[in-house]
């Protein structure tokens, strides 16, 4: 028999993923948090967070140096996807949609933080009241 450990007894890393931060307002501590919040994301999802891309200039072009940079990275093997905190680090809505496109392309999923649907815990409360009768 063999003596190595079960899978479960063995350090294994989760999916590969890459992040994607447009940080054009806020100084050093907002984007530590933003960082700080994808890794804790990825943490608690078991994916391996291989690095942070970040675009600083608040000029917003599809093609920017970070954005291709992360493009580059998704086409490596074994990668999984990118994570960003919100839809809106993609850019603009048309800049956004262009990106998301181009992710798709590479054969990544797009991980998003914070989503835009509405959960459970933002729909506002309904009482039921009794309008007469019995």
């Amino acid at each position: 028999m063999d003596d190595e450990p079960i899978t479960e007894r063995r350090p294994v890393t989760g999916p590969l993923v890459f992040g994607y931060l447009r940080h054009t307002t806020g100084g050093a501590n907002r984007l530590t948090a933003l960082t700080g919040c994808l890794a804790e994301y990825c943490r608690r999802h078991e994916l391996t967070l291989c690095g942070v891309f970040t675009d600083r200039e608040p000029a917003v072009a599809i093609r920017s140096p970070a954005f291709v940079g992360l493009l580059d990275a998704l086409d490596l093997p074994d990668t999984y996807g990118t994570v960003i905190p919100a839809l809106g680090h993609l850019g603009p809505r048309p800049v956004a949609a262009e990106r998301k496109r181009r992710i798709a392309a590479t054969g990544a999923r797009l991980i998003t933080v914070r989503s835009t649907r509405p959960t459970a815990s933002d729909a506002p409360s309904v009482r039921l009241q009794h309008q007469g009768g019995i």
